[in-house]
């Protein structure tokens, strides 16, 4: 969400190639702050005994979220090499912070698995999460249908699939996702989905729109010498999805989240 100036689109592998090594773990900017907030409000305080799984996970800022929260199995996927390593060294941080020690016994240390794919093809076997996140990555992917129906497949039958995107309002104003990176500005590819997007594709795929939120941008995150659309104060910034797919029976899941091949 930036000025108009000219900065080359790059395609997600190769931005976040670049972007990678000043990527924190944390929404660092103020439109990400407001779809944390929003994403947070969703996702259950309590995640302990459930298996999550993080789609486009960056660098592992839900994953952290997670464990924070309790959770002790979880599997993150993204396509960029450069932020999975970024991501693990902020979840071996994060998982010994989290790890509960019992008298006389060794911590209790959650586990998290980093896997190189993409989020339309997921190495992961049917039925295997409980909860799914999918963080502002479905608009860099051409397909969201193809995509739902991956987070749908590896989902369980009544689990929850929170997504959230760049709101497509920002798209038509002309917002781009930009960074800096070896003193050059890039663009990020994004495909704007519209909320007729979503509702047909869920339909197909017989997933439940539970929730919608929109959130909107909290100025006490703006710095002062920020340089922004001040259009961006009077609409929404993202858009956040609670989806639920159909229960079913759910024999023969396994508890290892990838398939042996």
């Amino acid at each position: 969400m930036n000025d108009k100036t000219a900065a080359p689109i790059l395609e997600p592998a190769a931005a976040y190639a670049r972007w990678a090594p000043t990527y924190p773990a944390r929404a660092h900017n103020p439109l990400m702050k407001a779809e944390e907030r929003a994403m947070l409000a969703l996702l259950p305080r309590d995640l302990g005994g459930r298996s999550i799984f993080d789609a486009g996970c960056g660098s592992g800022r839900y994953m952290i979220h997670a464990l924070r929260r309790g959770a002790r199995r979880i599997v993150g996927v993204d396509l960029s090499s450069e932020m999975l390593t970024r991501a693990n060294a902020e979840l071996q941080a994060a998982s010994l912070a989290a790890a509960v020690p019992h008298s006389g016994a060794k911590l209790d240390t959650p586990h998290f698995q980093l896997i190189q794919a993409h989020v339309g093809a997921l190495p992961l076997r049917d039925r295997w999460a409980d909860l799914t996140i999918c963080g502002l990555t479905l608009g860099h992917l051409r397909s969201l249908d193809a995509s739902l129906a991956e987070l749908q497949r590896v989902t369980q039958p009544g689990g929850v699939i929170l997504c959230s995107d760049f709101h497509p309002i920002g798209h038509a104003l002309g917002w781009r996702r930009e960074f800096n990176a070896g003193g050059q500005r890039y663009a990020v590819h994004h495909t704007p989905y519209s909320y007729p997007d979503w509702e047909r594709a869920c339909d197909a795929l017989g997933l439940r729109i539970v929730r919608v939120l929109e959130p909107r941008l909290d100025p006490a995150d703006i710095p002062a010498d920020a340089h922004f659309d001040p259009a961006a104060l009077d609409v929404p910034v993202a858009i956040v999805f609670e989806l639920r797919s159909a229960a079913g029976a759910t024999s023969g899941q396994s508890s290892q989240p990838y398939e042996h091949r």
